[in-house]
């Protein structure tokens, strides 16, 4: 097992509670049929939510990320990987979590995945 993974497995084990919250939503298919993981491993990155089909992360950030040049870093090169990257501070989750159900919700359904080659196709 990978370091990051190892890592990663550590954070599931020990969410904060507004991980908890939108991971009760998200888990099992229940945000329009679309797969997340949680605390993924992407490059040299651990993200608290993706959909690799969706190619759509979602980032929960306490106080401590406020100004943080480093969060732009990361948002850029997942987005050089083809993610799109959601930030929600976690004071959202508790208090507009439907809003933020609502702006995710909207994200998978208007980020189709990529389409199928089409076969005999060159």
């Amino acid at each position: 097992m990978s370091s990051a993974s190892m890592i990663a497995k550590k954070l599931r084990k020990r969410q904060t509670d507004a991980e908890k919250r939108l991971w009760k939503h998200l888990k099992a298919k229940q945000m329009e049929g679309v797969k997340f993981r949680r605390q993924e491993p992407i490059g040299k990155y651990i993200v608290d939510f993706a959909s690799f089909d969706r190619k759509l992360v979602i980032e929960l950030d306490g106080g401590q990320h406020a100004d943080d040049m480093r969060d732009a870093g990361r948002d850029a090169w997942l987005g050089t990987q083809g993610f799109e990257v959601l930030r929600f501070w976690n004071n959202e989750i508790f208090e507009n979590f439907d809003g933020v159900l609502e702006e995710i919700r909207r994200r998978v359904v208007s980020h189709p995945p990529p389409a199928p080659p089409i076969e005999g196709g060159e």
